[in-house]
């Protein structure tokens, strides 16, 4: 009942058939693998470059044992996954614009957008529009126009305001259009007196109640209303659905990278719970030794680092910090890990492993009912994923599956939208929780191209007393442990495609006196 990943290859050699972006994708990860292969166990040195992403390294000083089952390395080299001089970002981020920003406009019923950068406290869409490098203050104007014929797809017509000690610059990324320096007027009275020329009868900026499309200060707020006076005021709207219909839609080349990436992210985690050695290792141990990974491969957290990755083997913590709580025969291990690469894709993937006693072959039967009914929920999420399916569908199917097994209630949604953030912009899955309302985000439809992690639950309460009559409800004062099985998807146009090939079984911890 061992789970063992894929051997690791790239993405998929089909991508140095095609052109741009993924071309170049293609050939990133092709020089990334350069001559490694899958090899052999952990420390079997099956190329020339293994040493630095040896786990053997990883594992030292650390309360860890040598492998106890066998599991194929993460990555066998001999360069990084993710080379920072092949990072395709430039090349994609100029595709995401040309290509997806004028739908999002239309489909958010947007003419213009304004995007003001500046330096020390950007706007945290700057990486977006081409803004990462503002030094004063700067403006990138989004205008949406008809395509060439009829039919054709909505595009945008781009031009920054800059002053002139990074106009140079900004022009050789080649971001946007056209670049015009500054001289003689601010960011404000050149997007004002823009504006005013091209009359859009809406014009998006970042204030909205999305933390990413709130970019805009209060200051900055009053000082973009002054120049533009009553009129082009009054057709000011917040960016938020624009945002969300953009950045949540990823490109194929992008699905490739998160791919990759969550391949890394599912093996990390089997290559740590092969280490364990009961009674001695501690969840910070198995922390401990994934961050060391994430060094040696050259990637960093998904989200806060204190959290990353969550690892518990102990009762409920939500999320938290790995502790110093010593792993035990009988424990339900969750691992909540994801990295991010090129310092723009995250992942987010959950693995989960039972510590069997030295008389146990196999976990009770009341721990296997549980993983099965997590896994299950996990799969009518999956199937109820496709096109024009909401949010809501998604987290009803799982709720109905964790309802019939008897799970306890749960007030996680059974997912989220990830990309450039581990909960980034899109769908919510959920809003069938009991006594709640459905967000606005929770009855969004799907479209082809959105990237989930989401769940599978099941939760029991860990005192060995059964539920009380507030069941399915949860007491407070009574420990609980939930398994939520998290994989991740992307939305195609006919259903949905798993990033990694799912956990189908737990991962089995052998008692030290059976190693």
């Amino acid at each position: 009942m061992r789970l063992h990943p894929p051997c690791l290859r790239p993405a998929a050699p089909r991508d140095l058939l095609r052109s741009g972006p993924i071309l170049l994708l293609g050939l990133a990860l092709s020089l990334s693998l350069g001559a490694g292969g899958c090899g052999g166990p952990p420390g079997s040195g099956a190329s020339s470059g293994l040493d630095a992403f040896d786990p053997d390294a990883a594992a030292q000083g650390l309360r860890l044992g040598p492998p106890a089952f066998e599991v194929p390395r993460a990555w066998t080299g001999p360069d990084l996954p993710f080379p920072p001089e092949a990072n395709p970002w430039p090349e994609i981020r100029k595709e995401r614009i040309t290509r997806l920003l004028g739908p999002a406009m239309a489909r958010a019923g947007v003419e213009a957008w304004a995007v003001f950068v500046r330096e020390n406290l950007n706007d945290p869409l700057a990486l977006h529009v081409g803004g990462e490098n503002a030094g004063g203050q700067a403006v990138f104007l989004f205008f949406r126009e008809d395509g060439p014929t009829a039919g054709d797809p909505p595009q945008v017509r781009s031009l920054a305001f800059s002053p002139a000690g990074e106009a140079t610059a900004l022009r050789d990324l080649g971001v946007v259009d056209s670049v015009a320096v500054l001289s003689g007027e601010t960011a404000w009275t050149a997007a004002a007196r823009e504006l005013a020329s091209r009359d859009p009868g809406t014009l998006a900026v970042n204030s909205s109640a999305l933390a990413v499309a709130d970019g805009l200060t209060h200051t900055q707020w009053g000082q973009l209303t002054g120049a533009l006076g009553p009129a082009l005021t009054g057709r000011l709207v917040p960016s938020e659905e624009l945002v969300v219909q953009w950045l949540s839609v990823k490109t194929e080349a992008e699905v490739e990278i998160m791919t990759l990436a969550a391949e890394i992210t599912a093996a990390l985690e089997l290559e740590a719970y092969a280490r364990v050695i009961p009674g001695e290792t501690t969840d910070a141990d198995v922390a401990a030794f994934l961050k060391r990974r994430m060094a040696q491969l050259g990637v960093g957290d998904a989200w806060a680092p204190e959290q990353n990755p969550n690892v518990n083997s102990g009762p409920d913590r939500g999320h938290s910090h790995a502790t110093d709580r010593v792993i035990r025969p009988g424990d339900v291990i969750q691992t909540d890990f994801g990295i991010r690469v090129w310092d723009t894709w995250v992942t987010d993937i959950q693995r989960f492993a039972y510590v069997l006693a030295p008389d146990q072959t196999e976990p009770p039967a009341e721990i296997l009912r549980s993983w099965e009914a997590a896994r299950a929920g996990n799969r009518a999420a999956f199937d109820a994923m496709r096109p024009g399916a909401t949010g809501l569908d998604v987290d009803r199917a799982q709720r109905q599956v964790m309802d019939e097994a008897g799970s306890l209630d749960v007030f996680w949604n059974t997912g989220h939208p990830v990309g450039y953030w581990a909960h980034d912009v899109g769908p919510s899955l959920g809003g069938a929780q009991r006594g709640r309302a459905p967000s606005p985000h929770a009855l969004r439809p799907l479209l082809p191209g959105h990237v989930f992690a989401f769940d599978g639950f099941f939760g029991w309460y860990l005192d060995g007393n059964p539920p009380g009559p507030e069941f399915p409800a949860v007491d407070p004062d009574r420990p609980t442990k939930l398994i939520s099985v998290e994989e991740m998807a992307v939305v195609t146009p006919d259903g949905a495609r798993w990033l990694v090939p799912p956990q189908e079984e737990l991962v089995l911890i052998p008692s030290r006196s059976s190693r």
